[in-house]
């Protein structure tokens, strides 16, 4: 289903009951939350979905939190406005990873949620529920954010497109922050001209996000680009990384195609990418103990009843967290006291300043840098891992948000009979460059495929 094929029909009570009659097993619709567009608008009678940490007025916005579960939006996002004018419906809020932190959709106060190609896998995180919810058809298209890959990585494994723009593209007013200098809204979607679509109409200068930058070229108006003509960079870290073997040969296939359609490919060694993922962990969980402290159960949300101030703080957030936000609060505590600040946070500032640089000046020479999503097919429901391992999963996607650059996620094939993702990460403020590559990719990928089958 794309936007497209809709437009002109009002499919938002069919869309809905596909919800109602399909999501019980899946869980990546959270909650049926209707508010219809500009009847005017071009896009009427379109539906679209909203991760539950974006802020609709009137509805709940839970970031799939027990300390959230019943706080009502007083305001609407940016972005979600800019839609809602243009025609298209809201008509629910999206399952996450609570408060945006996870890979794999499991860490939700409501409930895990299933991937819609295999019941037994997970989605991915920690857009998890916009991923799955495009992937079983219930819409052309959600939004979601992405921090680290929050938006790619469930966009691999679900076998749908997954934009993140690039830092400042799209207003995050109405976002609620994980990591103030990392989130951006991204868009879920079955092709890169939906993408494409959606940003042209929620990008652009905000007065309530000083962050956003201004962006004159139209993202829909040239979305073909000849393969032959661009230059494409693999980081040498792919090829280091321990991948699962089917993932190395359907990436291989990738290159393989590209360089067919006349693309060239170099290998190229970034030794500094080694040190993304330890630098992400470091920035994003400070930011975020710093974002989270809000939540007291003094101004809104759940609140413990206890006798004293001290209890009350201390047993709201026990009870109101789930481990893994716990978790990211303490290792950001921790990076920002006045013993370790300067051994980590700090030295941490620095490196991602470095990494930035350097994927800058590759990119001056390369249209594009090309990896998998994922290092790794999805993961069963309930796999056991340890924080590392999951941690990792985003060893590819992490660089684009700390060099606030574009990057997206095509689908390219099955593995296992398991959808597998290709990320191409554009220049700064380039967005139109990297989507029409994309799409080029994406299209032709598909023509091959239904020739070879």
């Amino acid at each position: 289903m794309t936007i497209e094929e809709t437009i002109g029909r009002n499919i938002i009570e069919e869309s809905i009951q596909k919800i109602i009659e399909m999501d019980k097993i899946i869980n990546s619709v959270l909650r049926i939350e209707k508010v219809v567009g500009n009847k005017n608008g071009k896009y009427f009678g379109i539906p679209f979905l909203v991760k539950d940490n974006i802020l609709v007025k009137g509805t709940k916005t839970t970031n799939a939190s027990k300390i959230l579960e019943n706080y009502i939006s007083p305001y609407t996002a940016t972005a979600v406005q800019k839609l809602l004018e243009a025609g298209f419906s809201l008509i629910g809020k999206t399952n996450m990873d609570e408060f945006a932190m996870g890979n794999t959709n499991e860490n939700s106060y409501f409930g895990p949620v299933r991937n819609p190609k295999d019941l037994s896998r997970v989605s991915g995180g920690s857009s998890g529920g916009s991923a799955a919810a495009v992937g079983a058809g219930y819409v052309p298209f959600s939004l979601g954010t992405d921090t680290g890959g929050s938006v790619r990585l469930p966009a691999s494994f679900c076998g749908v497109v997954g934009f993140k723009p690039s830092y400042g593209m799209i207003s995050r007013y109405g976002v609620t922050s994980f990591a103030s200098s990392l989130d951006q809204i991204g868009i879920l979607s079955n092709s890169v001209k939906d993408v494409s679509l959606v940003v042209e109409i929620i990008k652009g200068k905000d007065k309530n996000d000083p962050t956003t930058l201004s962006h004159t070229v139209d993202l829909t108006s040239n979305l073909e680009r000849d393969l032959s003509d661009i230059k494409i960079c693999i980081p040498k870290i792919v090829y280091d990384t321990d991948l699962n073997i089917s993932i190395k040969n359907s990436f291989n296939e990738a290159v393989d195609f590209l360089k067919a359609k006349g693309s060239k490919v170099e290998v190229i060694d970034i030794p500094e990418l080694e040190y993304s993922v330890a630098v992400y962990y470091i920035i994003a969980p400070s930011e975020a103990s710093s974002n989270l402290a809000r939540f007291d159960g003094v101004r809104y949300g759940f609140r413990n009843a206890s006798l004293g101030l001290n209890d009350m703080y201390r047993t709201t957030r026990e009870i109101g967290f789930g481990i893994e936000v716990k978790r990211r609060i303490i290792m950001g505590t921790f990076n920002l006291s006045a013993d370790y600040y300067s051994k980590y946070y700090s030295k941490a500032l620095k490196v991602r300043r470095i990494i930035s640089d350097k994927l800058y000046n590759i990119l001056d020479e390369y249209d594009v840098m090309m990896t998998p999503t994922s290092p790794s097919i999805p993961p069963y429901m309930g796999e056991k891992f340890n924080p590392l391992e999951y941690y990792l999963m985003d060893t590819f996607t992490i660089p684009a948000n700390l060099a606030g650059l574009p990057a997206i996620n095509i689908p390219f094939g099955l593995i296992e009979g398991l959808p597998f993702g290709i990320q191409f990460i554009g220049r700064q403020m380039k967005d139109e460059e990297l989507l029409a590559i994309a799409n080029t990719f994406h299209e032709s990928a598909k023509k091959e495929f239904e020739k070879n089958v």
